[in-house]
């Protein structure tokens, strides 16, 4: 695979000698246990795959590129490249602006933008109307666009199911800049719907099923179809795409489930004509971290951090996998933690950033699961793991672990 030039600082000696030990161990990627560091008095599970991903590490490389192929220029993104803090503020301290919020909400005017300003597409893909923007502009979107592939390949596989005459169903967050740029390309080719959750799903079965009225679908999908959607027609033949942060596992389900549907309504023997497997569009890296969360499941731990940022999608989707059975702290960087005391996190159901107390087990040693997001520095978790190591007097040095690690003694 494709190695690309970082900036050192988000790289950490102790993480990456980590990976390098479980890549000479586990070649194939076919082991999703943790890698357990024993430190005395406190244990740390930390995920077989975390971190920056290959859309990641593509994006980073690109932005800073441009950096520095562009002295005295003015540069500007058009929201947040990634959802991590420490990397866009690093981005904005080098004189970078970002043009629009993650919502789509404009901060800087387009009018603003001169012909030899630079614009940088972020890692989740933007809509063709944005690009036709930008190219009425004067400005080439193409010259720094950083679009995950593996996003791409779900907007290519949104042409194929179009091609073929199957309507688009989008499993993404409707908010999300990825899904509004999916879904913008997606209507390019064919009709198209997007979902939230199962819930959606099974009320859009209902309605195909003839069990939900008209009125109740236009409500709950107002702004969520193509022009011209069809209700007669247009969901009689359905492919299912992803955003590539959503849980696997869920939209593997929906895809079952209208499976179901489609076969419950047309039979076995017509369900190849009424329902496209596109199981292929989901995310390699979305994939194989969530699957070491599995693994981390497996674990006798006494909590879990999860680092990333507060509106990263796929470090969410690790959190809710996390709280199936740990007291998981969701915390940005290592900053959050206050002291063994008190630690500062985000609380998903409330979406509120709280304060625990009292949030690391008297006992020892303790055990805690640890893992990142896919747009998180492996930097900042190697400073969450020095800061909770730095709590215990008696911890063994890391160094010594390591070399214990490496050595399989």
């Amino acid at each position: 695979m494709k190695s690309f030039d970082i900036p050192e600082f988000y790289r950490s000696p102790i993480i990456a000698r980590l990976k390098a030990i479980r890549k000479l161990n586990d070649p194939k990627k076919m082991d999703f246990s943790p890698t357990v560091l024993d430190f005395g008095p406190v244990v740390f599970y930390i995920a077989r795959h975390f971190g920056f991903c290959f859309g990641v590490e593509n994006a980073v490389e690109i932005s800073f590129r441009a950096i520095d192929e562009n002295p005295g220029k003015r540069i500007f993104l058009l929201s947040q490249m990634i959802h991590n803090p420490e990397v866009n503020n690093d981005l904005i301290s080098r004189g970078v602006k970002f043009l629009m919020e993650p919502s789509g909400k404009q901060i800087i005017p387009w009018e603003e933008l001169k012909r030899d300003d630079i614009v940088i597409i972020p890692a989740f893909g933007t809509t063709i109307e944005i690009e036709n923007k930008l190219h009425h502009l004067g400005i080439e979107p193409q010259r720094y666009n950083t679009t995950c592939p593996f996003v791409e390949r779900v907007w290519n596989k949104s042409g194929q199911l179009g091609e073929r005459n199957y309507t688009i169903v989008i499993h993404g967050k409707p908010s999300h800049e990825e899904t509004r740029a999916t879904f913008s390309h997606a209507v390019q080719f064919g009709p198209t719907i997007i979902v939230k959750d199962m819930e959606e799903s099974m009320l859009l079965g209902d309605y195909i099923l003839g069990n939900l009225k008209r009125g109740e679908f236009d409500k709950l999908f107002a702004g969520r179809t193509s022009p011209g959607f069809d209700l007669e027609k247009d969901l009689n033949r359905v492919g299912v795409i992803n955003q590539t942060t959503m849980l696997a596992s869920d939209t593997q389900a929906i895809a079952d489930y209208l499976k179901t549907v489609m076969h419950q309504k047309f039979g076995d023997a017509e369900i190849k004509n009424h329902f496209a497997d596109t199981r292929d569009t989901l995310c390699y890296a979305t994939n194989e971290n969530q699957e070491a969360t599995y693994g981390l499941l497996k674990q006798d731990a006494d909590l879990a951090i999860v680092v990333g940022g507060y509106n990263s999608s796929n470090t969410s989707h690790l959190v809710e996998l996390c709280e199936r059975k740990f007291s998981t702290y969701f915390i940005k960087d290592d900053s959050e933690i206050i002291s063994s005391e008190k630690i500062r996190h985000f609380d998903l159901h409330s979406q509120q950033v709280k304060e625990t107390e009292n949030w690391i087990s008297n006992k020892k040693p303790v055990r805690i699961i640890l893992t990142s997001g896919a747009s998180c520095p492996d930097s900042v978790v190697d400073r969450v793991l020095q800061k909770v190591l730095g709590m215990f007097e008696d911890a063994k040095e890391v160094e010594q672990v390591l070399i214990l690690k490496e050595t399989g003694k």
